[in-house]
C-alpha cells in the first residue's frame, strides 16, 4: 500500500515504523566549505587591514576563527533552505504538538517554530509536555521544530565532546561505561526485553511485522553464520554487553567463547545468562576489563565487535584494530558492527549527535562514514570480505524498543523519575526516525587479515549469486 505527498510517493512496509513527513533539511547540499574557510582566515586579515595593523598580528588574531566558526554554522543552520525536499507538511501551529509550561518559551506560538535542542531540553525540565506520541509528534518535527545550533550546543561541544574525545583514557571509559549500563538491568530490560541485546537485530521480510525477539535471534544466527564459526574455535566477543552473543554462540556453535566487558551488572549478568543457556563455564565466560588489557595470547579464530568499536574513540581506532589482528588467528575472522553517519548531512544529523553524546552515549565518538571505517581497517591489515548496511533493520529494532519503553513507563517512572524516562522516550523515538531516514545507520563488516596466505576462496558465498 502507498501514499503520496506532493510527488512523494510512501511505501507502507509491516516491519517498519513507516514515514509519514520524510522531509529534507538544510544540509551540506546548501553549505559551502569554501565560503566558511574564507570568512575563518579572511576575518582577521580583514581587521589587519581596517585597523592598518602588520601582517605580524595575523597568527595572534586566528583565534577569532573559532567564533567566526561558530557564528557561520549558527546562521547557516537558523537561515539556510532544505535541499529538494517533495514533502507538504501539515502546517499547524506549534501549540497542536507541544504544551508549553513555561512563560520565558512563551515567544514560541503559532508557526514560530521552537530550535529541537531548546525542546528537548525543556521536555526533560518538565517545562514543555506533548500533545499525544513522542514518536507521531516527533514525525512532524519540521511542521514545529527547526535545527539551529543554540549555544548549549556551542558549550557542550567545546567544553565537554572535544576534551572526551581527545582523552579516552581508561578511566573516562571506564566511568562512562559504568554509569551507563550498571544504572540498573531493569532499566535496559524494560526496553531490551529478554534477549537483553543492545545492538540493531535483523529483519527477514519486510512485509513482516517479526518481534524484538526473533530479530535478535535472526542477528545472532547471522553473525555466527558470517563467521562460520566451528566447534573447538576460540571466540571473543569485544564489548559483549549482557552476554547473549556468547552463550548462543558457545550452545549453538560449540566455539569456546570469551566476553568482555566493562560494566560489573554486565559481567554477572552474563555469566548467569551462559548458565541459563546450559553451557558449562569452562566453554564460555564473561571478563569485567577494559578492551586493552585482553591478553594477546592465545589468539582467536573468530574475533566480534557489536557497537562497541565507538566507545574506543576516533584516536584510538586504528590501535584497536591493531591490536585485534594481533589477537587473531592468521586464517581468522573479524566481525565489526559499527554505528555510522552519513557524509551527506542534515543539520539534523548533528544536532541528534550531540544530543546523543550528550545523554545516551557519551564518548562513543567514533561513528563514523563508512569510508573512514574501511580507512581505517585497511591501514591496520585487514582487508574486507563484505559490507552490509543495516540502518533501517536498526530503526525497525529501536522502534520495537520504543514500543517496549512505553509500556513499561509507570515502573521506569517509579523508580527512576520522570526525567530519566522522558530522555530515553525521546532518544527511542527520535532514533527510529533518524536510522530509518540514514542521518545515523549501521554497519556490518567481515574482515580478515591482508596475508598472501589467507584461503579467500573458502570465503566465497553464494550470497554474490542471489538475483
Amino acid at each position: 500500500m502507498t501514499s503520496e505527498t506532493s510527488g512523494l510517493k510512501l511505501k507502507n512496509w509491516a516491519a517498519i515504523k513507516n514515514p509519514p513527513y520524510p522531509a529534507e533539511g538544510a544540509g551540506n547540499q546548501t553549505f559551502s566549505s569554501y565560503t566558511l574557510f574564507g570568512i575563518v582566515l579572511g576575518g582577521p586579515l580583514f581587521l589587519i587591514i581596517y585597523f592598518r595593523l602588520s601582517l605580524l598580528f595575523y597568527p595572534f588574531l586566528l583565534p577569532l576563527g573559532l567564533p567566526i566558526f561558530a557564528g557561520y554554522f549558527y546562521l547557516s543552520s537558523k537561515y539556510s533552505a532544505p535541499y529538494n525536499n517533495k514533502v507538504q507538511l501539515p502546517g499547524r501551529k506549534i501549540e497542536e504538538y507541544i504544551i508549553i509550561q513555561d512563560s520565558s518559551l512563551a515567544i514560541y506560538s503559532n508557526r514560530n517554530k521552537i530550535p529541537m535542542e531548546l525542546f528537548f531540553e525543556n521536555y526533560f525540565d518538565g517545562k514543555i509536555d506533548l500533545r499525544g506520541d513522542a514518536l507521531e509528534i516527533l514525525e512532524s518535527r519540521h511542521d514545529w521544530a527547526s535545527f539551529e545550533f543554540t549555544m548549549g550546543q556551542f558549550k557542550f561541544f567545546l567544553t565537554q565532546w572535544i576534551p572526551e574525545t581527545l582523552v579516552h583514557s581508561k578511566k573516562q571509559d571506564e566511568e562512562q561505561v559504568r554509569d551507563h549500563y550498571d544504572r540498573g538491568d531493569d532499566f535496559y530490560a524494560a526496553f531490551l526485553g529478554p534477549r537483553m541485546v543492545y545492538t540493531s537485530g535483523i529483519i527477514s521480510d519486510q512485509n513482516k511485522c517479526e518481534t524484538l525477539e526473533e530479530m535478535q535471534d535472526n542477528k545472532l544466527k547471522l553473525v555466527c553464520e558470517r563467521m562460520r564459526m566451528k566447534e573447538g574455535e576460540r571466540h571473543l566477543d569485544i564489548g559483549c554487553g549482557w552476554g547473549t552473543l556468547v552463550a548462543y554462540a558457545a550452545k549453538h556453535y560449540g566455539v569456546d567463547s570469551t566476553g568482555i566487558t566493562l560494566g560489573r551488572n554486565q559481567t554477572q549478568f552474563g555469566n548467569n545468562r551462559i548458565k541459563e543457556f546450559g553451557v558449562d563455564g569452562q566453554q564460555a565466560r564473561i571478563k569485567c576489563m577494559d578492551y586493552r588489557d585482553i591478553p594477546r595470547s592465545p589468539k582467536y579464530h573468530k574475533i566480534t565487535c557489536l557497537e562497541m568499536a565507538e566507545h574506543v574513540g576516533v584516536r584510538l581506532f586504528t590501535t584497536f584494530l591493531e591490536q585485534v589482528r594481533d589477537m587473531l588467528e592468521d586464517d581468522g575472522l573479524f566481525f565489526l558492527q559499527i554505528a555510522g553517519l552519513r557524509r551527506t548531512w542534515q543539520y539534523e544529523d548533528f544536532i541528534w549527535g550531540l544530543f546523543m553524546a550528550k545523554y545516551i552515549f557519551p564518548g562513543a565518538d567514533a561513528s563514523c562514514p563508512l569510508g573512514w571505517v574501511i580507512d581505517k581497517l585497511e591501514v591496520s591489515g585487514f582487508e574486507i570480505q563484505s559490507v552490509d548496511t543495516i540502518g533501517v533493520h536498526y530503526s525497525g529494532t529501536i522502534w520495537r524498543w520504543y514500543q517496549n519503553w512505553l509500556k513499561n513507563k509507570d515502573t521506569i517512572t517509579a523508580k527512576y523519575g520522570k526525567r530519566w524516562y522522558r530522555i530515553w522516550e525521546i532518544f527511542l523515538a527520535w532514533s527510529t526516525i533518524i536510522s530509518r531516514q540514514g542521518s545515523a545507520t549501521c554497519y556490518q563488516i567481515v574482515a580478515h587479515k591482508n596475508l598472501n596466505a589467507f584461503d579467500r576462496a573458502e570465503l566465497i558465498s553464494k550470497k554474490l549469486l542471489s538475483f
